[in-house]
């Protein structure tokens, strides 16, 4: 089958197209036929092999596709990190997620990871209460385009989006910000204040780190929170000290989505089925960011660490 391999740790030089041996299921697991896999900004770590969960060589990078199983069910799922630049991949049984119909692939994708990280985030971390403001950095990005939507269909007072470009931030206001700004503002606490009518906001979902981490702490109300999810700029916060949380009441929570697997009641099947029923209803849309061959993984790499991409970026293995 045709594949996309890291023998080497790296930027998206180091993604190389081969050919390999078709996946063996094991007990418990199921082979997929894949239509379309998600990327996420997450793979460009792991193929640099900063991720928070190490990488081993060699490597298939890719966490998440969608396909039809042997019995023709069509399915999306994640694959434990690795595995999915490939034509066909080995997923396991107790994590396929039958796809309702009405849902397409771009959409499907859009959820699997994104999309309930973008629930968790305000469901689980910040813990978003009706009437609050809710600043979305990265409004434009995969996360970033759903939170914006789940924030206004659930409530928030006045949601804040961040964005790099004029034609980013017109999307954020599209997708129902109130207002939307520059990410490259020197001065982001006094942006966020003034964005907020000169108010100090309520919660942050941060995926950016370094200066803009530290200034949107400086910016939050007094028992605000930041939700933080990544780090693009491969920047450490320094802000982030406890008598700065002790002073302002502040909250900071770290979301990783692996952990959400380990909570009780199933919470990771509750978010992907609500956002299902929100889509289907035509509350919360997918944004395409893009579709490529699954022989351009790099130029996808690419597009993502150069942050001009917007919404969801998939591979299409037959090309």
């Amino acid at each position: 089958m045709r594949a996309v391999q890291v023998t080497e740790f790296g930027g998206p030089e180091v993604l190389r197209n081969v050919e390999l041996p078709d996946p063996e299921p094991g007990e418990g697991q199921v082979l997929i036929e894949v239509d379309h896999i998600g990327v996420n900004y997450a793979d460009t770590h792991q193929a640099e092999n900063t991720y928070l969960a190490p990488s081993k060589l060699p490597l298939v990078p890719g966490g998440e596709v969608i396909g039809r199983t042997p019995d023709g069910q069509r399915v999306l799922t994640l694959l434990g990190g690795s595995g999915g630049y490939a034509e066909r991949a080995v997923g396991n049984s107790r994590m396929l997620i039958p796809v309702p119909d009405g849902i397409d692939d771009l959409t499907a994708l859009s959820f699997v990871v994104q999309g309930a990280t973008a629930w968790l985030l305000l469901r689980k971390s910040a813990h978003l209460e009706e009437g609050e403001s809710v600043v979305v950095h990265a409004a434009a990005g995969g996360v970033g385009t759903i939170a914006v939507q789940l924030a206004k269909a659930w409530g928030a007072g006045r949601v804040i989006a961040t964005a790099s470009s004029e034609e980013k931030r017109s999307l954020a206001l599209e997708l129902g910000a109130d207002v939307a700004i520059d990410s490259r503002a020197e001065d982001m606490t006094a942006a966020l204040r003034e964005a907020n009518g000169g108010n100090r906001v309520d919660i942050v979902l941060d995926m950016t780190g370094g200066r803009v981490t530290d200034q949107s702490i400086a910016a939050l109300a007094p028992f605000g929170r930041l939700a933080f999810y990544g780090m693009a700029s491969r920047e450490e916060p320094k802000a982030v000290e406890l008598r700065n949380v002790l002073g302002h009441s502040t909250t900071i929570a770290g979301m990783w989505l692996a952990h959400a697997f380990s909570l009780p009641g199933n919470v990771y099947g509750k978010a992907m089925t609500e956002l299902f029923e929100l889509a289907l209803a035509g509350r919360i849309r997918a944004i395409a960011g893009g579709e490529y061959g699954l022989s351009q993984a790099r130029e996808a790499h690419e597009a993502l660490r150069s942050r001009a991409t917007v919404g969801k970026l998939m591979l299409d293995p037959r090309r």
